[in-house]
């Protein structure tokens, strides 16, 4: 590779980083806010709360235009083993970004 060609690809290198990165910064910073809606989603789903508003809704008692998908098995489950997931995949890329730095 010659000093144009190395140039080049140290370009490209450095403006996939800081594209990749500043896209990184934001997405932890949604996560950050999420926090705490995922933990009390964490807290609710399967709690005695959690039953309880479940029988109302079968019994016909909760307004007939209230979302209710988290009243649901699978979706509330879903959303908390992807967030689980996603975690852990951001652990094993922030370990590898650290160790290449």
């Amino acid at each position: 590779m010659d000093r144009i060609e190395r140039i080049e690809a140290m370009e490209a290198a450095l403006n996939a980083a800081r594209e990749a990165t500043d896209q990184l910064s934001e997405a932890v910073a949604a996560q950050a806010v999420a926090l705490d809606g995922l933990r009390a989603l964490s807290g609710y789903y399967g709690s005695q709360d959690w039953y309880k508003d479940r029988e109302a809704d079968e019994r016909g008692k909760l307004p007939e235009n209230l979302a209710r998908g988290v009243l649901g098995e699978d979706l509330p489950y879903e959303v908390l083993v992807d967030a689980r997931e996603a975690a852990l995949g951001a652990l094993e890329v922030a370990t590898a970004m650290l160790r290449a730095l």
